[in-house]
């Protein structure tokens, strides 16, 4: 697992081998990124990374220039790890939260531009977690919230849905409030 753009391009990241997240791919990682870097001005935005795990994606947002990143995970065990790769790449602008992301929720912030959540694929309810997002105020009108899963979880009726693509066993859906209730195409 490396980071694939950027600053930071080429760090490998080494969890400890009983670390017990499943990180995003490097091919869905660096897919996605293209994705964003061309919709939005990475540098700019405001963003949320729900269930970090190893810190990753935090990683590749703040070495394509973001300078405004919080991260939410539980593990105390991840959350020493994403603590120490912070400091030993002298990350800035990073903020991590070890906290429950449901719990996370429940709280009033400002709210940010893009949103990604990569809750364990074998969550219970994590179906659910989009609305939950979308509903909690945390995302701007015109945001995004950027969710993985596993193929076997659609959304494609969702409301909100903008779309979704598929890298292998790694999905991502797209959702963004300001299209809640419009037809889909």
């Amino acid at each position: 697992m490396r980071v694939v753009s950027g600053k930071y391009r080429g760090r490998t990241i080494h969890p400890p081998h009983n670390f017990r997240a499943r990180p995003t791919t490097d091919f869905a990682k660096e897919s996605l990124f293209n994705i964003l870097a061309n919709t939005f001005d990475i540098e700019s935005l405001r963003v949320l990374d729900l269930f970090s795990g190893t810190g990753s994606i935090a990683y590749e947002f703040a070495s394509r220039g973001c300078t405004d990143i919080e991260l939410v995970e539980s593990d105390r065990f991840h959350m020493a790890f994403i603590r120490k790769t912070i400091a030993e790449w002298k990350i800035e602008g990073v903020t991590p939260h070890q906290v429950n992301v449901f719990s996370f929720l429940k709280y009033p912030r400002s709210p940010f531009d893009l949103i990604f959540c990569d809750p364990p694929y074998d969550m219970k309810g994590r179906e659910l977690l989009p609305d939950m997002i979308l509903q909690s105020g945390l995302l701007k009108p015109e945001g995004w919230l950027v969710f993985e899963h596993s193929k076997s979880v659609h959304f494609l009726k969702h409301p909100a849905l903008l779309e979704e693509r598929n890298y292998g066993s790694v999905h991502f859906s797209f959702f963004t409030p300001g299209n809640a209730g419009t037809t889909q195409k």
